[in-house]
């Protein structure tokens, strides 16, 4: 069973992490847009080579899964045209 923390312990949270959200759940703009610059440095961002060798590869397969299904659709269609 997990332990329930103590309001001792949220005080003491609360005094070491002063940009956490109160209570109430709210946070003011300010620190959302602070935090958010914050979280976006972190982001690793693909070098332009990366972003369009992988995105051809996306479109590589939507092509090939989409002809896939085409060719199975008429199949399909075929078989019941000539079973019915």
């Amino acid at each position: 069973m997990a332990k329930k923390e103590s309001v001792a312990e949220k005080a003491k949270d609360k005094k070491e992490n002063p940009k956490q959200a109160d209570d109430s759940g709210k946070l003011s703009p300010v620190d959302f847009v602070k935090e958010t610059q914050g979280e976006l440095g972190k982001v690793v961002w693909p070098s332009r080579q990366q972003l369009i060798s992988e995105s051809a590869a996306v479109i590589l397969m939507v092509v090939l899964v989409a002809t896939i299904v085409y060719l199975v659709d008429n199949l399909f269609v075929w078989i019941s045209g000539k079973v019915f």
